[in-house]
């Protein structure tokens, strides 16, 4: 008990210092740009404003970037619990030659870096016809080893006797995993979703490098653009990246119940 408090006396300023940039930002979303640019700073808004919300707002462009990021998250999420689920359901419960085998292919491309795959990725969308669509930033995120490793363990932690009830009862190996499985697998399956939805949502990189049509800008790619163009216009910058936190922060206040049982679960067995 004693080490518990030592450990919340640790937690409790770290938890303080990487809460300050994101409470910095919302109270610089609706101050106005004379106080952000006074010097000293002022740390509270003296005269709150929503000039910020109603300028970015008011451009043409941050509707589409939200909307296209909207898209692309969506995607991803829905490919993530799809593919994903099915491919850690097939390394956890089918048996196939050369199962092993694949498996270890797989978890082999968590350790090849990012930035390797980027110059082949492209070349390969290109001849595909997907640089500079929303494609390109979609088909990335549409499945990953990390999600196959993480339903592939939280299957393996399922008894098995409730699938095999399940097909005694007549329920079909699909059957089994759309009506018995996948239901019990709620926590690892909102775990996955919160952790592709804040990689698809945040992702800068790849983007910055496939697309080059504003028309096709995610969210992410079009504030950086963004804070190039209109770099005194710090309320209007703050105010675009508040409201592009606001899905993350609900989406992990919602599913983050979730986590301590998928990775207690996913933990037991592999």
């Amino acid at each position: 008990m004693r080490y518990r408090h030592l450990a919340h006396l640790v937690l409790m300023p770290a938890a303080l210092l990487f809460v300050a940039p994101l409470v910095w930002m919302v109270l610089t979303a609706f101050m106005p740009d004379a106080d952000i640019n006074s010097y000293p700073p002022k740390l509270w808004p003296e005269h709150p404003t929503l000039d910020g919300f109603r300028r970015i707002f008011a451009e043409d462009d941050y509707p589409r970037w939200l909307a296209n990021t909207v898209l692309v998250a969506a995607a991803a999420v829905l490919g993530h619990v799809v593919l994903c689920s099915l491919a850690g359901y097939g390394f956890a419960r089918l048996r196939f030659r050369g199962r092993a085998l694949a498996f270890g292919a797989v978890m082999a491309t968590i350790m090849v870096p990012t930035q390797v795959l980027m110059i082949p990725t492209f070349l390969l969308f290109k001849n595909l016809g997907l640089i500079d669509t929303l494609g390109a930033a979609i088909v990335p995120w549409l499945a990953s080893a990390f999600g196959v490793f993480l339903m592939r363990q939280f299957f393996l932690s399922l008894p098995r006797e409730l699938e095999e009830a399940a097909t005694i009862d007549g329920c079909s190996r699909v059957g089994v995993f759309v009506r018995v499985v996948l239901p019990l697998a709620r926590p690892a399956l909102a775990t996955l979703v919160v952790f592709t939805l804040l990689g698809a949502w945040n992702d800068l990189i790849w983007p910055l490098i496939a697309i080059s049509s504003e028309d096709s800008y995610t969210l992410q790619l079009g504030l950086a653009t963004f804070a190039g163009a209109r770099h005194t216009e710090w309320s209007a910058l703050m105010a675009g990246n508040v409201v592009a936190v606001l899905p993350l922060v609900a989406a992990f206040v919602l599913a983050q119940r979730h986590f301590v049982a998928t990775m207690s679960f996913s933990g037991l067995k592999g």
